[in-house]
């Protein structure tokens, strides 16, 4: 049978050492730096990223223009046949009206699954390249949260990598301790009786 005394380390009795107090302390900090200071991290790291987020996209949506059109012709990459149903973009030619300026064609990006006759959303920028189209919400949010992740992430490694360094400098100390008590009572134990 195996009896544990908790909170050992923060009691006065004889078998204390220095180490075991400091370690006391350092696990006391280690929790509090993890269960406190790692989601405040990810937290505020997440909502940084999504006002930039959310400020690129804004941004973007002022820079982009949609345009609905209709896919006129094959697409430029035929997919493999094993390949069978498209899964991503493509490039095709597409055909659309653009008031005042008459009927305008020219190869884009478009859906996955769109053929010919179909119509499709397309995005352009300023210079007329065809893009992506902006991020919504939903994205703005996804890459928030991922970022907040990494970053709790990221503090929760960096607290638990001090504490396998603090721990093996414990170790030390904590020995060099023992070696310490050993030389002063050591002699005691050791020296023939008569």
């Amino acid at each position: 049978m195996r009896t544990r005394v908790r909170g050992w380390r923060w009691r006065r009795n004889p078998l204390r050492r220095r180490s075991d107090v400091v370690e006391a302390w350092t696990v006391l900090l280690f929790t509090v730096l993890l269960c406190v200071a790692a989601p405040l991290v990810g937290v505020f790291a997440g909502l940084h990223a999504h006002d930039k987020a959310r400020a690129l996209a804004a941004v973007q949506r002022t820079q982009r223009h949609e345009v609905r059109a209709v896919v006129v012709g094959d697409p430029a990459e035929r997919p493999a046949a094993d390949q069978g149903e498209r899964r991503q973009p493509y490039r095709a030619q597409i055909r659309w009206t653009e008031p005042g300026e008459g009927v305008r064609t020219t190869w884009a990006q478009v859906p996955a699954g769109a053929r010919p006759g179909e119509p499709v959303s397309v995005w352009f920028d300023s210079r007329g390249r065809s893009v992506a189209p902006p991020p919504g919400e939903a994205a703005v949010w996804q890459h928030a949260v991922t970022v907040g992740l990494c970053a709790a992430g990221g503090t929760a490694t960096a607290v638990f990598l001090g504490r396998a360094i603090e721990r093996r400098i414990a170790l030390r100390h904590r020995l060099a301790e023992w070696e310490r008590e050993w030389e002063r009572t050591g002699p005691r134990w050791t020296q023939p009786r008569m």
